[in-house]
């Protein structure tokens, strides 16, 4: 039944920005759900500005929507004073397209991009009058699921969750409705349900495997007790991008979100080897879509949107075989129109600057760099490719060009860092600065330049080389925080950072257990919500959920673990076989830098031969980079 507008209507007009709760955007699809078979609500537990700006929701919508016997809508996570407004009222979550209430739906599935959210799904299952642990709903409960990023490590949110799909949902998503649509058919139990989302290649189902522990904490055991369970669960590969649909009747928003432009992905994956890196692990293999297609959905989706800005989007666009002939194609057939293009993540290189000259044209806005490090010890340490010489040669470059503003990005407490890999952050922004006041005087240009250093703190993600390595203890970190803003001073200099306890919080669930699901639980009961957002976290809260439940968040954040360990998520396989991290865990501690597959010899990650995915795309070699 759907909510009553009414009542709606008098909540909206006192709660801050009422246009993220009342849906009717163009190109949102509306279905009556007596004509379906599957009702499915897409649930990113974050506001509308940010889940409307994260491509999954989007494709997913799009390839469930085509289907005449499933309807899929969204909601999101409403913000503080919306929640309270709903639950004093007791209007439950509900769907923006037709405004049914969540528990109308045959399935509830949430897409998982950061940890720091996870009370927040907690608060939606709350406010929808779901049971929030999976042990505890019945045989009309919606079916809970979730996918996305931290699906790799799903252990401190799996009592909570029913299945768990791991890896790329274009195809599974279709498998996993057809499942849920042969129960309803059939008037299967819950548990039939289950064990047969547990047959699904990729699909883990968290009731059917248990765990067990060592004195210590440690893991003793992960183990199936029902036939249906798979051990490992291997992660959905989609191997040919062409073959899966991808969105081009866009949801175009009727306010401004946090990448208001429309988005193609032009590639997926990324094997440059950055061995901090979860997603550049994860995601592979890289596999590229043809540049015809490319244009085309361009043409398409720019036509069926109204947006003038067209983002390229890959963990490397520069790194596409073909993004200086789809860019190029892309301006000069649409230089009438006013459409430009966006490529959100450039190399250190001469090359890059030169794409990003010819997409902005004659703005120059600001750039952003990752040298990660501030020597090439530590650089060759996590296996970044980049050397001084390329950062300096590459902001030459950029501030002879015109632009004014770079943005650098660097990280603190990264395995074996030194005092002498801090300073090395201070000179190599003070030498771009400098660097900036020459080139930009010889070409005439009055502006100042400005030089932004954004530091993050390491946190060791689950299927990368440093899963063993714990975070720095808060203290050292706030002190080398310190130590950077006292020496990056003066004008022209700006230092932002990440709050510490934050990145204590969000380590210590990247590296959990089944025993902070409790924890997640308490800290939710005592209020936190929205714990990514500075304004909201609350880390006093979270410490009384560890403290009540007798869990050391120290020792899933700060415990350097051994490589004959069983790992929380040792069970999930990501494709990246555990011999290669080692191997790249140890060429870490000596230094040693593995080139990328692209252009040098394949390392044996094991994606290739673990999926059964055919290397040919990673041993192509773009024309570019041998020029």
């Amino acid at each position: 039944m759907e909510i009553d507008p009414g009542i709606l209507e008098k909540l909206l007009v006192n709660v801050g920005k009422p246009i993220r709760y009342v849906g009717g955007e163009w190109n949102a699809i509306r279905k009556n759900h007596d004509d379906v078979d599957v009702k499915v609500l897409l649930a990113f537990p974050d506001t509308y500005e940010i889940g409307m700006s994260h491509l999954g929701l989007r494709i997913l919508y799009s390839i469930l929507n085509t289907r005449d016997d499933v309807v899929c809508e969204r909601t999101f996570m409403p913000w503080i004073d919306m929640y309270d407004a709903m639950m004093n009222s007791g209007i439950p979550l509900y769907s923006l397209e037709s405004r049914h209430p969540a528990r109308d739906f045959d399935i509830l599935g949430f897409s998982l991009q950061y940890e720091l959210s996870y009370t927040n799904v907690l608060a939606m299952l709350d406010l929808a009058g779901i049971p929030m642990l999976s042990a505890k709903r019945g045989e009309d409960e919606p079916l809970v699921i979730a996918g996305g990023p931290c699906v790799y490590n799903p252990e401190p949110i799996a009592d909570f969750l029913d299945a768990i799909l791991i890896g790329e949902g274009e195809e599974a998503i279709g498998e996993i409705v057809d499942t849920q649509k042969d129960a309803k058919a059939n008037r299967l139990s819950r548990l039939e349900l289950l064990e047969n989302l547990a047959r699904i290649p990729g699909v883990y189902v968290p009731s059917f495997y248990r765990v067990s522990y060592l004195p210590d904490g440690k893991i003793k055991e992960v183990e199936p007790r029902n036939p249906a369970a798979s051990y490992p669960v291997k992660k959905r590969v989609v191997r040919d991008l062409s073959q899966v649909g991808y969105p081009e009747n866009v949801i175009t928003p009727l306010t401004e979100i946090v990448h208001d432009r429309a988005v193609l992905e032009v590639f997926r994956g990324c094997t440059r080897g950055c061995r901090f890196c979860q997603a550049g692990m994860v995601y592979r293999p890289v596999r590229e879509r043809a540049p015809d297609e490319v244009l085309k959905l361009a043409e398409n989706i720019l036509k069926n949107t109204g947006y003038n800005e067209i983002s390229l989007m890959s963990l490397s666009s520069a790194d596409y075989s073909h993004i200086r002939e789809v860019s190029r194609n892309l301006l000069d057939e649409r230089k009438d129109q006013g459409i430009s293009v966006s490529l959100p993540s450039l190399r250190v290189d001469s090359f890059s600057i030169d794409l990003a000259k010819e997409v902005q044209k004659g703005r120059r806005t600001g750039l952003t760099f990752a040298p990660e490090a501030g020597t090439q010890r530590l650089r060759n340490v996590i296996n970044k490719g980049v050397t001084h010489d390329d950062l300096i040669h590459a902001a030459t470059s950029a501030f002879s060009e015109g632009w004014h503003s770079l943005k650098l990005y660097f990280m603190i407490g990264l395995p074996t860092e030194t005092e002498d890999d801090l300073k090395g952050i201070v000179d190599m922004a003070k030498e771009t600065l400098e660097c900036g006041r020459r080139e930009l005087k010889q070409a005439g240009i009055r502006k100042r330049p400005e030089v932004t250093v954004s530091v993050s703190s390491f946190v060791p993600k689950a299927h990368t080389p440093f899963q063993w390595q714990p975070q720095m203890p808060r203290e050292e970190l706030a002190r080398r925080q310190a130590y950077l803003k006292k020496h990056l001073r003066g004008k022209g200099l700006r230092l932002t950072w990440h709050d510490v306890d934050k990145s204590f919080l969000e380590a210590v669930l990247s590296r959990g257990s089944r025993r902070l699901g409790p924890v997640i639980e308490a800290a939710y009961r005592r209020g936190c919500k929205f714990s990514a957002w500075d304004s909201e976290f609350r880390f006093d809260k979270w410490t009384k959920g560890f403290q009540s439940h007798n869990v050391s968040p120290e020792f899933y954040g700060n415990t350097k673990w051994e490589y004959g360990d069983i790992l929380p998520w040792d069970h999930i396989s990501s494709g990246v076989s555990k011999e290669f991290l080692i191997e790249e865990a140890n060429r870490a501690l000596s230094g040693v830098f593995t080139p990328d597959c692209r252009s040098g010899r394949c390392p044996d990650c094991g994606v290739c031969k673990s999926l059964k995915v055919s290397p040919q795309v990673m041993s192509r070699v773009r024309k570019e980079v041998s020029e």
